[in-house]
């Protein structure tokens, strides 16, 4: 791969090649995508979908909204510490085609603010509650009538490769979907592959996959337009990863580690004075000892300890970005970044007490259990009607059911896999709390 491809400015449906010598220096590419995807409504949805807590009422604990805006602003730093340190290998980069340090930033920030995009709500037990409706549910009876990779779209369904469909889908009236650069979405792609083959390799990029079938085209065109390298000689896809898409792990990577811990102790999952230590063991290197006993309050302490963490991890992962560059741009580098870290012992520990105290949580587990029951009614009701509507075996309440999708779901497609996808991305674009109203609605317990 070669990072003059890797930095595409391109736009779906554009017909010239946009060069960046001839950007507008006040709203470059690159920063208008943040802008598109920050003001779609996709994204305004994730202030009420689950990062850590279901449906929490407390004011300082996380939701994907605040969540995915931290992953953005981390992501911006280590994308323009690594562009600085590219364009200083590659000057020709910035003296020839006229790249600069946040342009790097830019990209990485705008697919980090859209990593979340595609969840479902209640969390990751939201994919898993689609899945197994598929798998072992009333969604089992559509297997054949499916291709196997059609089917296991539906069954492993996937919050990445929702989001980006979210991110380039065409509809009336919006036209390649955001129209985002392909470095952007090159960026945000952490898995480009379809769902099958299943994990073909440990390598991380094949952990999950990034593209539903019916997005096949638009992924395969995006990835040839980056350079992205083919790593299959069949017809099935499954490219390399862009090596910017490493710098948005590790943002999340990084976030979800130190933020989701600091949720718990604010909860009171975690104890303070035990988790405070835990995170002293990680900044031990910089912390300032005289500062840091003047502080008072919880707050405080939590606060410092978390920038600290933060910018230790920052500059660690930029720095292991650019001793494995040449891994990265072959496709050969194999496992994330914050793997690599010196202090890999540290976060490990931090992220055994968050499974333990906070994702293993009464709460968290009991709002969970609520969110397979309602997905699995909302997709039991949808799918029936969608699939009855196709077959010309409406019932009364088919078309009542209908009338409230028909403005979400484009309802003339006559394939069972575009209908039953359709209504799986119609719910996992829903909030919690709007997915549980629907669900009451449903019920007739909310007249």
């Amino acid at each position: 791969m070669n990072w003059e491809q890797l930095l595409s400015l391109k736009r779906y449906g554009d017909t010239h090649k946009r060069l960046r010598k001839e950007q507008d220096e006040t709203r470059l590419g690159f920063e208008v995508d943040y802008d598109r995807i920050i003001f779609s409504s996709e994204f305004r949805s994730l202030q009420d979908k689950t990062q850590v807590i279901p449906l929490s009422k407390t004011d300082f604990v996380h939701t994907r909204l605040t969540h995915s805006l931290e992953v953005s602003v981390v992501g911006r730093s280590l994308g323009r510490k690594v562009g600085q340190m590219v364009l200083e290998k590659h000057p020709y980069l910035r003296d020839v085609h006229g790249y600069q340090i946040n342009d790097f930033g830019a990209i990485v920030a705008a697919a980090a603010l859209a990593h979340d995009i595609g969840n479902p709500p209640f969390g990751h037990s939201g994919e898993k509650a689609i899945g197994e409706f598929f798998k072992t549910g009333e969604g089992r009876y559509y297997e054949d009538q499916l291709t196997k990779k059609q089917y296991e779209d539906l069954c492993s369904f996937e919050g990445n490769a929702n989001g980006f469909k979210i991110l380039t889908e065409s509809r009336q009236g919006r036209i390649g979907g955001l129209r985002l650069s392909y470095a952007t979405l090159g960026a945000f792609t952490k898995y480009p592959k379809e769902s099958l083959p299943k994990k073909p390799t440990s390598h991380i990029a094949d952990k999950k996959y990034g593209c539903f079938q019916n997005d096949k085209a638009v992924f395969e065109e995006v990835a040839e337009e980056l350079g992205l390298i083919k790593q299959t000689e069949d017809n099935d896809v499954r490219y390399s990863r862009h090596p910017l898409a490493y710098l948005v792990e590790a943002a999340d990577d990084i976030c979800y580690t130190i933020i989701d811990f600091e949720d718990g102790i604010n909860l009171g999952l975690i104890e303070e004075e035990f988790a405070l230590e835990y995170l002293i063991n990680l900044v031990r290197d910089s912390i300032q000892t005289k500062t840091y006993n003047a502080l008072q309050s919880t707050h405080d302490r939590l606060s410092y300890l978390r920038a600290l963490a933060i910018n230790t991890l920052i500059n660690e992962t930029a720095n292991s970005f650019m001793a494995h560059e040449d891994q990265l741009m072959s496709g050969e580098f194999s496992k994330a970044l914050i793997d690599c870290s010196a202090y890999e012992a540290q976060i490990d520990d931090i992220i055994k007490i968050s499974i333990n105290k906070i994702y293993q949580s009464a709460e968290v587990l009991d709002k969970e259990i609520a969110g397979y029951t309602v997905i699995n009614e909302l997709l039991n009701t949808f799918t029936k009607s969608v699939i009855n509507n196709i077959r010309g075996e409406l019932s009364n309440l088919d078309k009542l059911i209908l009338k409230v999708l028909k403005p979400n779901i484009d309802l003339s497609k006559a394939s069972v896999y575009d209908n039953l996808l359709s209504v799986c991305c119609y719910v996992s674009k829903m909030s919690d709390s709007n997915a549980m109203l629907t669900y009451q609605k449903l019920r007739g317990n909310h007249l």
